[in-house]
């Protein structure tokens, strides 16, 4: 019992930089209390005195500002840093050292009894104010960047950001799996990003590609109606050259 709760500790002071000590983070943690009391309130659950085991949850929430319901299945060093308005569902499952930041969200998109919420694998992270929504899969060492909205599965190592969630390159190519706060990086390879980008290129290169054309249209002596930017040939002097 208590190595488990010494690499507990030791777990969360290695994410979170502003744990000094070991006692602050016993006492100073509301993640701390909403576990402990989770670990009760399940074991009564699983006793099928559900009644009481959703009064202590209840109570547990007003305490530490986190609502967990006692059927979801937690695995080990659960982190949730900060706290405040995180909400997991009855049948959430979480693997082991995952991190959650405050404002996340582990819920069901059916009223349909069965599974309806998302299953965490090992060392996921998952941003502040993030939603995860269905009986979906974050695959181990994924991310979730803040704020995100997922409804669809996220396979190992990949990070998902944005309304709804789209996947980003960097980690699908092997990029670097270490802890990140927050679920983000200096640098992030979005392909929303690069397909705009590519979109400004493109209408770049044709509006250069117009200048120029009307460049040798002018050269060549043939006479243009409008504005430079909004042209077309002369219809007299079409008639001309079809004659």
């Amino acid at each position: 019992m208590f190595s488990a709760l010494w690499k507990f500790f030791r777990s969360v002071a290695d994410r979170d930089p502003a744990a000094r000590s070991f006692w602050e983070i016993a006492s100073c943690y509301p993640g701390i209390y909403a576990l402990a009391a989770h670990r009760v309130t399940h074991w009564l659950w699983r006793w099928r005195l559900k009644w009481l085991a959703r009064f202590m949850a209840h109570w547990a929430r007003w305490l530490s500002g986190i609502e967990i319901h006692p059927g979801a299945v937690i695995g080990r060093r659960l982190f949730i840093d900060h706290g405040m308005g995180v909400v997991i569902g009855e049948t959430a499952v979480i693997g082991d050292d995952v991190t959650l930041y405050h404002g996340v969200t582990l819920g069901g998109t059916s009223w349909e009894k069965g599974r309806r919420h998302p299953t965490l694998g090992d060392r996921v992270v998952v941003g502040a104010g993030a939603k995860i929504l269905g009986p979906i899969t974050i695959g181990a060492d994924a991310r979730i960047g803040s704020n995100a909205v997922v409804t669809q599965d996220i396979p190992p190592g990949a990070t998902a950001v944005g309304i709804p969630a789209r996947i980003l390159d960097h980690d699908l190519r092997g990029g670097e799996r270490a802890f990140r706060a927050y679920a983000v990086a200096s640098s992030m390879d979005d392909p929303l990003l690069r397909a705009l980008e590519a979109l400004f290129l493109h209408a770049q290169e044709t509006e250069r590609r117009l200048d120029a054309a009307l460049a040798q249209l002018k050269a060549a002596g043939i006479p243009l109606e409008g504005t430079e930017k909004q042209f077309r040939l002369d219809p007299e002097y079409l008639r001309k050259i079809v004659d």
